[in-house]
């Protein structure tokens, strides 16, 4: 409950400040805005952390392939970064920019989850009386 009293806190005080701040210096509202995502973001990185120890627990007790682990969090952690760079183009103004990072984005979550499309198959085709 404590941390998400202190990312509601960052998000509304750095809207404030975006407000005050636009009025008189608007090219530093970018700034306010990044630094406030960064703030965030690190806030929720530790979250992240004791989920990622946890999928790892998981893991090892029920003996699942712990290289589709590493994709499926490789790919989720992509998309969280891409989601935090397309924000940030958009708050810019860059809504260009931010549909060029979500198209490569995308792209690269799909490479990665090639390994793991295979190896549904695989098991789909094995499963499949011959």
């Amino acid at each position: 409950m404590e941390e998400i009293v202190k990312i509601v806190g960052i998000g509304i005080i750095a809207v404030i400040l975006i407000i005050i701040i636009k009025q008189y210096r608007p090219e530093f509202a970018l700034y306010i805005s990044l630094i406030a995502g960064a703030l965030i973001l690190i806030f929720a990185m530790d979250k992240f952390a004791n989920i990622i120890e946890l999928l790892k627990k998981i893991c090892n007790e029920s003996r699942l392939n712990s290289k589709f682990l590493g994709i499926l969090l490789k790919m989720t952690g992509t998309a969280f970064l891409a989601e935090f760079a397309i924000s940030v183009c958009k708050d810019a103004g860059e809504t260009a920019l931010a549909s060029k990072v979500e198209l490569g984005s995308k792209a690269l979550v799909i490479s990665m989850s090639i390994p793991i499309i295979y190896n549904l198959l695989e098991v789909i085709i094995n499963l499949l009386p011959q």
